[in-house]
């Protein structure tokens, strides 16, 4: 009985097997297009080619010298400096975790101050020394709290103070270097309002050469001795450059307190 009910299940087995193999496939059916209502496409902008920014220890055209960029502009400040007191106020320096200020959410200075730079370290094929670029509102504090510093355009990515390795001695040829850079480089050529530099009685300064200005850009001479600051220590003769006029968006460049204050990220 259990052999007979065994062959029973095996033929059951073999018979649904043969059947399964005997099943014709299922035809594919036409593919049919789902529509639905009120249905868009979403348009894609064409793809724009993005370059690689330029690091600050690229090489110029001079094998020797490192090309001026952002990175070279960073604040200064360190809180390993000691601080300093002021009208009975202890001052300290920043920690230097922040970032340059900022310009439609990038970090940048002012593109003049790296033009003139490079075209100055290009010409003399030596190293453009920048003592000073962007001050944190802390850093500039610390290194000068005075009335007129408060409004310092270093806050804002605006102003730089640097010396030429070689020509600490000779800084007026630096800024006839600086004259030239408005004649020879395209966009400004041609264009008395940048050309031509006027002097300035700047007497609060209490330097010995008046200051230099076009449309763009200020130029102060500070000689052996003069405008000191923790920025400055150095005994040599330094350039300062302000920034007067954004060419990109033509109009005048300004403090703020608000530019200062909010024109950076802190880390």
């Amino acid at each position: 009985m259990i052999y007979f009910k065994t062959l029973i299940l095996i033929f059951l087995v073999f018979s649904s097997c043969s059947g399964l193999q005997k099943r014709p496939f299922a035809k594919p059916t036409k593919k049919e297009i789902i529509t639905r209502s009120n249905e868009y496409r979403f348009e894609l902008d064409p793809p724009k080619i993005q370059h690689l920014e330029t690091y600050h220890w690229e090489k110029s055209k001079n094998e020797d010298l490192s090309k001026i960029t952002k990175d070279f502009f960073r604040c200064k400040g360190s809180f390993l400096n000691p601080s300093k007191y002021s009208q009975n106020e202890e001052i300290q320096d920043c920690d230097s975790k922040h970032t340059l200020p900022l310009f439609n959410k990038k970090e940048a200075i002012y593109p003049v101050l790296l033009d003139l730079l490079n075209y100055i370290q290009n010409k003399t094929h030596k190293k453009v020394i920048i003592t000073s670029g962007h001050r944190c509102p802390i850093h500039n504090k610390y290194v000068d709290d005075s009335q007129d510093n408060k409004f310092s355009k270093h806050m804002i990515g605006a102003e730089v103070d640097f010396y030429v390795d070689g020509f600490e001695k000779r800084p007026q040829e630096i800024i006839n270097l600086i004259f030239s850079f408005y004649r020879e480089t395209p966009g400004y050529r041609g264009k008395i309002d940048f050309e031509q530099f006027f002097r300035y009685d700047d007497s609060k300064k209490k330097i010995a050469t008046y200051p230099w200005f076009n449309k763009e850009i200020l130029i102060t001479l500070y000689g052996e001795g003069e405008g000191r600051n923790l920025d400055n220590r150095h005994s040599y003769s330094y350039i300062s450059i302000q920034v007067l006029y954004d060419r990109q968006l033509k109009k005048n460049v300004v403090f703020s307190q608000e530019k200062a204050i909010k024109g950076y990220m802190r880390f």
